[in-house]
């Protein structure tokens, strides 16, 4: 019995099924290959088919919907998001950093990096801030004061950004590498303890203008860099023998006097000879050992000033003389006055020992904040300083070098 009101009950819902209308079932969307839409071929079907999705009535969507999964092999919900995504208004944002940078920031930005050398961003961030005002000053720069604002709260990252495209190739020539000289120093005259925290502490070096050639008649460049403050003078002399009358006058010229130096070289007629003035002026003497380079901050300053300047050209002539000594000069109120100098800040100076601090001041004010330099020549620094033009020293530099590398150049070729 069980069996047959089962069977009478299965025939009546068959015999409904077959009485009530027929109902017009959707297409069922044809199988494709679902990779043979490229995502460039999918995004511009969903352009084509997006605003007349969102415009359609019911029916005409269901349509849509079939026919853009049939041809992506989308889920229909996957598919209507992208429909409706694809009309919805979408806000324009500028590149993240850029916006309120225009070309005359940039502009200008190029302008102060040029005339300090092209340094990194690191070191010409925190030297904008004092540069823009100077070169303002001087009608240098003909910017408003929202540029000039803008300009002097650059970061370091958004400066090496935005001059990365006017950058210089990497040099090939290998570059004088920094030594360890305070650990490897053999004193030669002790009248006081080296201390490379005090100004007059100098580092000094001498080389010889030849092309290469070792011997033969030609100009000699002495440099010595200050390791506290990192001043750095220059002096060209013709024979070895003027070495102390350049030593004479870069001691003439320094802020604060000369109370050590330490020679790179090893030379004996040189070496005689700085005794002798070391031991007139009671000045401490002291000397790298010769199996180690000594060189320890003077290295890094015979490349980005000596060796950047004079090339690689043989110098031996009076006029040559002359107007190295003119460059040098020019170049000594340019760098000591207004290029950032990267130092390491000494451990016990900041607060964690993990991370390095470097400081990134110009010689300039790392020996008007230091102690042992006097009231008088720090007042006489700045009066240099207020008048002084560092884009006109920039131009006169690069007119003077060009005039000698030329001058060399001509009295090379046959």
């Amino acid at each position: 019995m069980n069996s047959s009101v089962g069977t009478t009950v299965r025939i009546k819902s068959e015999q409904s099924a077959l009485d009530c209308p027929l109902r017009p079932s959707p297409p069922v969307p044809t199988p494709v290959d679902a990779t043979a839409a490229t995502l460039a071929e999918r995004r511009m079907l969903v352009t084509a088919l997006a605003t007349r999705y969102a415009q359609a009535g019911r029916k005409e969507k269901t349509q849509t919907l079939d026919r853009l999964c049939a041809a992506t092999g989308w889920h229909r919900s996957h598919a209507r998001k992208t429909l409706l995504a694809a009309v919805r208004p979408k806000p324009v944002n500028s590149p993240r950093g850029y916006a309120k940078y225009d070309t005359d920031v940039v502009a200008a930005l190029l302008f102060c990096w040029t005339v300090l050398d092209r340094p990194a961003g690191k070191r010409l961030a925190p030297a904008l801030p004092e540069l823009v005002p100077v070169l303002r000053r001087h009608n240098e720069l003909d910017i408003d004061d929202g540029t000039a604002t803008l300009l002097m709260e650059m970061s370091a990252a958004t400066i090496d950004r935005r001059l990365a495209p006017h950058r210089r190739p990497a040099r090939t020539t290998p570059r004088i590498r920094a030594g360890s000289l305070p650990r490897n120093e053999v004193p030669l005259l002790a009248w006081s303890e080296w201390d490379n925290t005090r100004p007059g502490f100098m580092e000094i070096t001498l080389v010889g203008h030849g092309a290469g050639a070792p011997s033969g008649d030609r100009l000699h460049t002495l440099t010595a860099t200050d390791i506290a403050t990192g001043w750095t003078e220059n002096r060209t002399v013709r024979m070895i023998n003027g070495v102390s009358v350049a030593l004479d006058e870069i001691a003439r010229v320094l802020p604060f006097p000369v109370l050590g130096l330490d020679f790179g070289n090893h030379d004996a007629g040189v070496d005689d000879m700085l005794l002798r003035w070391c031991r007139q002026r009671r000045v401490t003497f002291t000397h790298a050992r010769p199996a180690r380079d000594g060189s320890h901050q003077v290295g890094q300053k015979n490349w980005s000033m000596l060796h950047a300047v004079a090339g690689e050209y043989r110098y031996d002539t009076t006029a040559e003389l002359m107007l190295l000594n003119e460059i040098w000069a020019a170049l000594s109120r340019l760098s000591n006055y207004f290029y950032p100098q990267q130092h390491s800040v000494p451990a016990g100076e900041r607060e964690g020992r993990r991370r390095k601090a470097y400081d990134t001041a110009t010689p300039y004010h790392r020996t008007l904040r230091h102690s042992a330099v006097t009231t008088e020549d720090k007042t006489i620094l700045a009066d240099i300083h207020a008048g002084t033009n560092p884009a006109d020293l920039h131009r006169q530099i690069e007119a003077m070098t060009g005039r000698l590398h030329l001058m060399a150049a001509n009295k090379a070729a046959p």
